[in-house]
């Protein structure tokens, strides 16, 4: 996959993005209705003087588990610790961290549906009774000894909840979904990102990068770092709508945050498979890229956005996408 400002699981953040991210609940923005739960099971955890039940994050890539997760740490006023699940290759791996763990902390894994099956189940026991069963010995020597860890908040993160085990869900007490972002939250993360970069913004460039953004956070900020450079080539002191469409188009990103090969795969579909339906092999075959990355990558927004639909019988285009693409429709075209 080519390197892509609009696919938040493509966008590489770096320091200055980290710095954006806010660190307390009432700095985070959006997602309403989970953040004034969280905040109930925080403040009643600290009342108790207790660590904050498991919690289990869902949702797309770039929309704030991560963030959230610093949070959480942050309210609870514990330490942060932060690993993949890839990373977790043996079960001393696991163990590594958890007997580092002061009690309080969070520890935080990312892809949690990728742990391997002996980490997970030495980790329902660290989850459950704060302890480690670890065997000691070989052979009739062997023995299995509890090392006792401090009390924990484990925070599991993941784009794939569909294949995470239900033994492992069961075992947090908190879930959360991210949903896609609104306009008018976005643009709040404009305007609030704009003013910790001291940039300059006008409200109808806000709302256009907003408009553009997949309803990703992650996004919008990545477009915004890159309005701020054609502003300053052009010699502007301020982001304008005229700078931030000239920027689009240099781009080749679209309002809907559409990029090149995503309006092709739409024009392929209409042209050559008469708006469909096509099947994901033939579609992958006709674009050059393999299915898994049509499905993983190319078809999850275009479906989110309303310009693509699955069906029984394969892929098959809309009317918004023929309104989108500013193209008429055939007689029988039509889905």
């Amino acid at each position: 996959m080519e390197k892509s400002l609009v696919r938040p699981d493509l966008i590489k953040e770096d320091a200055q993005d980290i710095a954006l991210r806010p660190r307390a609940l009432n700095e985070f923005l959006g997602q309403q209705a989970m953040k004034d739960n969280l905040n109930v099971f925080i403040t009643a955890a600290k009342q108790r003087g207790d660590s904050l039940d498991h919690l289990f994050l869902i949702g797309p890539a770039g929309l704030g588990k991560t963030t959230m997760a610093q949070i959480v740490a942050n309210e609870m006023q514990g330490g942060f610790v932060q690993t993949t699940a890839p990373a977790l290759d043996k079960p001393k791996d696991l163990v590594g961290f958890l007997t580092n763990l002061k009690k309080g902390d969070v520890f935080f894994i990312d892809e949690i549906h990728s742990l391997k099956p002996a980490i997970e189940e030495l980790l329902y026991i660290a989850m459950e009774d704060y302890g480690i069963d670890w065997v000691v010995g070989q052979g009739p020597m062997a023995r299995t000894i509890r090392i006792a860890i401090k009390p924990f908040t484990l925070v599991g993160a993941t784009t794939k909840a569909g294949v995470v085990s239900s033994p492992l869900i069961s075992r947090f007490g908190i879930t959360c979904r991210f949903s896609f972002y609104e306009q008018e939250d976005l643009k709040k993360i404009v305007h609030r990102s704009a003013g910790l970069l001291n940039i300059k913004i006008d409200e109808e460039a806000a709302s256009l990068l907003a408009k553009s953004s997949r309803g990703t956070p992650r996004v919008v900020n990545q477009l915004l770092k890159r309005m701020r450079d054609f502003a300053q080539f052009s010699g502007e002191d301020s982001i304008s709508v005229q700078v931030v469409r000239t920027g689009l188009a240099r781009l080749e990103i679209d309002e809907l945050g559409l990029e090149k090969q995503d309006r092709e795969i739409l024009k392929i579909i209409i042209e050559r498979y008469k708006g469909g339906p096509v099947g994901a092999d033939n579609l992958a075959i006709t674009i050059g890229e393999s299915v898994e990355t049509l499905e993983d990558y190319y078809e999850p927004y275009l479906i989110q956005a309303g310009l693509l639909q699955r069906t029984p019988r394969g892929r098959v285009v809309t009317s918004l996408t023929y309104g989108h693409l500013g193209i008429e429709p055939l007689e029988g075209q039509l889905f």
